[in-house]
């Protein structure tokens, strides 16, 4: 009902935002535009889209906040006030609990794992399952290789130094931070870097080096960790309003997934280059990097899986996403295993 009046308030104020005219749509982000990687993401989506539809289909992209705060985004595109979207999955766990562990699974799946696992090993059915009831398609559009563990104002070297830490942390990680006596928010990409610099916070994680040295953390933050035990891989995504994705053919809604395959495709050949040439610049601007203890990781393992468990007994759907990418991590780790090299 909320995302029923808000549809009505919506569709009255933005003007020009859902469908422009035939072929024409809008698509809002959660991320600015300028934002590396993510923030040309659904732009060279778009185009990939335009060129394959030879102009039939024409999405015109806008940043963060443009239509909606971004935090809004699912509601508006539910309600068919925005007919696209683009997001990190995560963003939507208060609605669909799934989308934590698929945004995100602390301790998971590798990028090339979490791949194969949305397209080849039935992640993707078992997601739209949980989207199906909100009238939202959603197309996994963007896959983004291991984070770093974040940016932190003080020194991590027990378990102890987390209780009180007031840190900027998504989806399970952040639950399993909060186990551990961190206090935890969730803060939009837009609005990190002034919490850092102002003290509101004491730390905070948002990706992996080639997107962190762009909102320029290495200039407020001294300390870098890593690992990214918290996404070892995650998800952004295209989503689409049921009901417009229902008025393409079935060969333009098998174009937008195959440009969003294109597009995981170039970004991980481009995310996985940047990395090293983006850690150089954050040490030269004087960052220490750093990796948490062991004793830390142990700690923090052991709380992801105690909350992604605690998950899965309220969600049966968090349930089986659960089971079905454990269980393919396991079968894939033996394959891994088996052809790993002598270095």
């Amino acid at each position: 009902m909320k995302y029923r009046l808000c549809a009505a308030v919506l569709a009255a104020a933005i003007a020009g935002a859902g469908q422009a005219q035939a072929g024409q749509y809008d698509l809002q982000s959660v991320f600015g535009l300028n934002v590396p990687s993510i923030g040309q993401s659904p732009a060279n989506w778009a185009k990939r889209v335009k060129l394959m539809t030879g102009g039939e289909i024409d999405v015109k992209v806008h940043g963060a906040g443009d239509f909606v705060p971004p935090f809004e985004l699912f509601g508006a595109v539910s309600s068919g006030a925005i007919p696209f979207g683009y997001d990190w999955i995560g963003y939507w766990a208060s609605s669909i609990p799934v989308a934590n562990l698929v945004g995100a699974m602390p301790f998971g799946p590798s990028p090339d794992m979490a791949l194969g696992w949305m397209f080849e090993g039935g992640g993707l059915e078992i997601i739209q399952k949980a989207y199906d009831p909100h009238g939202v398609k959603v197309i996994p559009c963007h896959l983004v290789v291991s984070e770093a563990g974040g940016w932190f104002n003080k020194d991590i070297e027990t378990v102890d130094d987390l209780k009180g830490l007031n840190m900027r942390i998504a989806g399970l990680g952040g639950q399993a931070l909060a186990r551990l006596g961190a206090n935890t928010q969730l803060v939009p990409a837009g609005e990190i870097y002034v919490s850092l610099e102002t003290g509101r916070i004491d730390a905070a994680e948002f990706s992996a080096p080639q997107l962190d040295i762009g909102v320029g953390f290495q200039d407020i933050v001294k300390n870098y960790y890593f690992p990214g035990w918290h996404q070892p891989s995650s998800w952004n995504s295209i989503i689409v309003n049921m009901d417009v994705w229902d008025g393409f053919t079935e060969n333009q809604q098998q174009i937008m997934i195959e440009a969003c395959k294109a597009n995981i495709t170039a970004v991980l050949a481009n995310e996985s280059e940047s990395q090293n040439e983006a850690l150089e610049k954050i040490e030269a601007a004087g960052v220490t990097v750093r990796r948490l203890p062991d004793e830390v990781l142990a700690a923090l393992k052991e709380s992801s899986t105690a909350v992604m468990e605690d998950e899965a007994a309220r969600d049966p759907l968090f349930k089986e996403a659960y089971e079905s990418l454990t269980a393919y991590m396991d079968r894939m780790s033996r394959w891994k295993g088996l052809q790993e090299l002598p270095r």
